[in-house]
């Protein structure tokens, strides 16, 4: 008798692991920085590209990247990724970026909406609604984490055509009316989220800790991040979660990677070099901290953010050489050499050539003209 209780009880645990090796998890992660016509954000693509990172060192087993989305492109990512939620135990949307509330409703904001209008909102944005819609058929979990809350820079600009209808700070309160859903907001309704000074967002910053902490459940790993963003802003900036789960631990981490994943940020010394380097911002100090720091989860990240410095470099050098082949090929008018005390020796060349340039030609850009006196202290 006792053995065949054992034997039951192995039974039963063994066909426990497997559905958890069987749980099929997913996720949609997005960072618009590159808006169009309002100022950019720094940080929201930086933040995206982390957390995709996360998710996929956690084990899931679909991590879609998308960055800097216009309207169409961002209404195609979410409508794909309802397929690929359909058969999944959890799926996570991630985004980062603008967001507002209109009317009691939230939406998320393409980097190529103008919104002179609070009616255009329903056609140049994504509501959250939809989002929880997409997330519908997943079985154990569906969260969304909205790195969305900051200041709405369209607010002073957009046309009012309706008193009634209302345009608030922040993010509205959210209730899901799905069962085992899950909203997290990096403030609470209300109120704004800080894009942040280094490489991520406060928020971003301690999900990077948190989120995906072996057998940590869903709900205490959010309580952390919480507490760590409370302390990090001097209590400016809350975090808040809106729906429910059940009484089961749900763990962002499944028991297939629970062995081989560690906590993201297990070496401290790893995580305050990290954030230095991002201060600091230039090639080099990412070489320096991979010269100490070669592997690991920052390691990957460090690799993003260099990647990311050359890919931008390389644009002006572009841009400068198609200008010069464009002016090369005009005659400049004789100007006698003059001394710019102020100004760098490269700069002092390229502003004498401006002018010459501008007087015989009349067409070389009056903002080259301009950035190069204010290059050259004038």
């Amino acid at each position: 008798m006792r053995a065949f209780a054992c034997l039951l009880a192995v039974s039963f645990l063994c066909s426990g692991i497997t559905q958890a090796l069987a749980e099929k998890r997913v996720a949609l992660v997005i960072g618009n920085s590159a808006y169009r016509h309002v100022p950019n954000l720094a940080n929201p693509a930086n933040d995206a590209g982390a957390i995709a990172l996360l998710l996929k060192s956690a084990g899931f087993d679909s991590v879609q990247t998308r960055e800097n989305l216009d309207i169409n492109e961002m209404r195609r990512a979410v409508r794909d990724f309802s397929e690929t939620s359909r058969d999944a135990e959890i799926a996570v949307i991630y985004y980062a970026g603008h967001g507002m509330e209109v009317g009691g409703t939230n939406y998320l904001v393409p980097i190529d909406a103008t919104l002179r209008r609070d009616i255009d909102v329903e056609d140049e944005t994504v509501s959250l609604d939809r989002l929880l819609q997409v997330l519908e058929p997943a079985k154990r979990l569906r969260l969304v984490i909205l790195d969305a809350c900051r200041d709405n820079p369209f607010v002073k600009s957009m046309a009012r055509t309706m008193a009634s209808r209302a345009i608030g700070r922040g993010l509205a309160r959210v209730e899901p009316t799905t069962s085992d859903t899950l909203v997290a907001f990096a403030a609470k309704a209300g109120l704004t989220a800080a894009d942040g000074d280094g490489a991520h967002s406060p928020f971003t910053t301690a999900l990077l800790k948190y989120l995906v902490t072996p057998g940590l459940d869903v709900r205490l790993a959010f309580g952390r991040v919480r507490d760590e963003v409370l302390s990090n802003t001097e209590n400016k900036q809350e975090p808040f979660v809106y729906g429910s789960l059940g009484g089961s631990v749900i763990s962002l981490a499944s028991l297939s990677t629970e062995d081989r994943v560690p906590t993201v940020a297990p070496n401290y010394d790893a995580s305050v070099d990290y954030e230095l380097a991002a201060k600091i911002g230039t090639k080099e100090s990412w070489d320096l901290f991979l010269e100490k720091h070669s592997t690991g989860f920052y390691a990957d990240l460090a690799r993003k953010q260099r990647a990311r410095l050359n890919s931008t470099s390389t644009k002006p050098e572009k841009e400068k050489a198609e200008i010069d082949a464009k002016h090369s090929k005009r005659k400049p008018a004789k100007q006698a050499a003059r001394s710019y005390p102020n100004c760098r020796p490269d700069y002092e060349a390229a502003y004498a050539q401006s002018l010459a340039v501008a007087r015989s030609a009349g067409e070389y850009p009056r903002a080259m003209i301009a950035q190069h006196k204010r290059q050259c202290g004038y």
